[in-house]
């Protein structure tokens, strides 16, 4: 059961990134080859759409999964993804850099009929159908709760697809037949557009991190390994001030102010160990933005 799971979910995965589909070349040489760490939240379901799984779920768990082999995000697991969302107004030091939101407004679903087997949690299969589904997605900045980027999004089909969305614990079958859910190729086509917007707006997302510890002028930063950090890169360290709007609370701007330039001379899988090669080490405290030069 786990082996044919495993090949499902493979398969999705290439469906939705093109097999040997190259990562967008301007987000790459917009940050030196660095990756963005990101938090998917649930999305909420606010449309009229039930079924055997929950749809919220589904969408952002095979989204995770393929933003996670995209090659341009470090993903964190499901149990961090909670702790980060809770977070969000208080995160200065977050692990997340950026957190993906959303909101399925709508569902239209032409099947009358179903199909396929649920595995340890998961459906897998469905009935033909035409289905659509509309999702409303935004990228925030963890560390000051900005919208970055929004994005309205119709996944469509008119033929079979499949769908791997966690419905609940368990073994057993869940439909009757054998058919492939087309509501599952849908969702299939609104990730894939997802996946590629999301991509195609990270050269104008600064890359950025945090400052964790100044240790006598040893400086460590919360971006490691797993980012893609090396021994002999720079950056600059600053003070941020973010303007807020008094009347609705919502970030509408965000400086930092340049204290000090570093270089990396250690590096680990979430930490990177830094010198001060301009500026004060003394003036370098906790918390503060970590950004490229």
């Amino acid at each position: 059961m786990k082996k044919v799971l495993s090949m499902i979910l493979a398969s999705c995965v290439v469906v939705l990134l093109g097999a040997g589909t190259p990562v967008n070349a301007s987000a790459a040489a917009a940050t030196g080859g660095l990756r963005y760490t990101i938090a998917v939240s649930n999305f909420e379901n606010r449309s009229n759409w039930t079924g055997q799984y929950n749809l919220g779920d589904a969408y952002g768990a095979v989204l995770t999964d393929v933003l996670n082999q995209s090659g341009k995000f470090i993903v964190l697991a499901e149990k961090d993804m909670r702790a980060e969302a809770a977070s969000e107004s208080n995160s200065r030091g977050t692990a997340a850099q950026l957190l993906v939101k959303g909101v399925i407004t709508h569902v239209q679903n032409t099947s009358s009929g179903g199909g396929g087997i649920g595995i340890g949690g998961f459906i897998i299969g469905g009935s033909q159908s035409e289905a659509e589904i509309n999702v409303t997605m935004y990228i925030v900045e963890a560390a000051t709760g900005r919208v970055l980027a929004s994005k309205s999004i119709v996944g469509k089909s008119n033929g079979g697809g499949v769908l791997i969305g966690g419905y609940g614990n368990g073994i057993g079958g869940v439909f009757g037949n054998k058919h492939k859910d087309n509501m599952g190729k849908a969702v299939e086509n609104a990730i894939s557009q997802a996946a590629k917007w999301m991509t195609d707006q990270l050269p104008s997302i600064p890359w950025t991190g945090t400052v964790v510890l100044n240790d006598n002028g040893n400086i460590y930063i919360n971006r490691g390994t797993r980012e893609g950090v090396t021994a002999g890169q720079t950056f600059i360290i600053g003070s941020s001030k973010v303007l807020k709007d008094p009347t609705s609370g919502e970030v509408l701007d965000e400086t930092i102010n340049e204290v000090a330039r570093v270089q990396v001379d250690t590096v680990k899988e979430k930490v990177a160990i830094c010198s001060v090669i301009s500026g004060s080490a003394s003036d370098i405290s906790e918390g503060m933005r970590v950004i490229l030069p």
